[in-house]
């Protein structure tokens, strides 16, 4: 790799992070209303399924958009942590947020987000030691590596701390609706990056700014991969119940 794309590294491994972590989140939550569907044969009782498992992340998820909307000054009224459908997707909770424009918007949208990854970082890091994990991992030692994992979930409330873990991280995504405002966030801001590189203005700013989250943003990623290691697990397990209780063919 060219010495020059050394710095994005932690942040690349971070945006991939995410992206994994969105995409098992969307396992989970439909093998999860499979196999609730398989047992009891009802729409409703998959809807609370979900929404009891989630709850805590719902919370957390609804209570971001409203303090963030609150700091930077919006009025935020209406808070709804109830299941509601909406065609073919279920809407597990909505909060009633002033429109600010493009970048309150945007950091309002984000606000699940940020305060997730912040979690999953203290959980992952200060309960379970998320770095002696996925540190034996990146030296290739796979046993070691799972004998932490082992060791991380027999601590004391380790199951506790491993729920929340998993409850936070997979409600920490943006909805349809949160994402609504970034796109233009985004356009902005290639736009931006575009005339800056045209112009051939100094890169030290951004490289700073590398060189400044880089530690933070490894801290996070240990984290992270804790996180899509447990939810591989679940994902990998619930998968195994739909199997065992659909019903066969002929």
């Amino acid at each position: 790799m060219p010495a020059s794309l050394t710095p994005l590294i932690p942040l690349l491994s971070f945006l991939l992070a995410l992206l994994i972590l969105f995409f098992l989140a969307r396992q989970i939550s439909f093998r999860l209303q499979e196999l609730t569907y398989l047992l009891t044969g009802s729409e409703a009782m998959m809807t609370l399924a979900l929404y009891l498992l989630f709850l805590p992340g719902i919370i957390v998820h609804e209570g971001a958009h409203w303090l963030m909307a609150r700091a930077l000054g919006l009025k935020a009224g209406k808070f709804r942590v109830w299941p509601k459908r909406r065609g073919n997707a279920i809407g597990m909770g909505s909060v009633s947020v002033q429109r600010g424009g493009v970048w309150k918007d945007s950091l309002v949208g984000l606000a699940p987000l940020l305060a997730g990854t912040t979690l999953v970082a203290f959980i992952g890091h200060q309960v379970f030691a998320a770095t002696d994990v996925t540190g034996a991992w990146a030296q290739g030692d796979w046993l070691a590596g799972l004998h932490a994992l082992a060791r991380a979930l027999r601590r004391p409330d380790g199951a506790l701390w491993a729920y929340a873990l998993f409850v936070v991280a997979n409600a920490m995504m943006p909805s349809a609706s949160d994402r609504e405002p970034l796109r233009s966030l985004l356009l902005y801001s290639a736009l931006a990056g575009i005339v800056y590189l045209v112009l051939g203005l100094p890169a030290t700013p951004f490289a700073a700014a590398l060189a400044w989250s880089a530690p933070f943003l490894r801290q996070m990623n240990s984290a992270l991969l804790f996180t899509i290691l447990l939810d591989g697990v679940i994902v990998a397990s619930l998968s195994l119940l739909v199997l065992i209780f659909a019903p066969r063919g002929g």
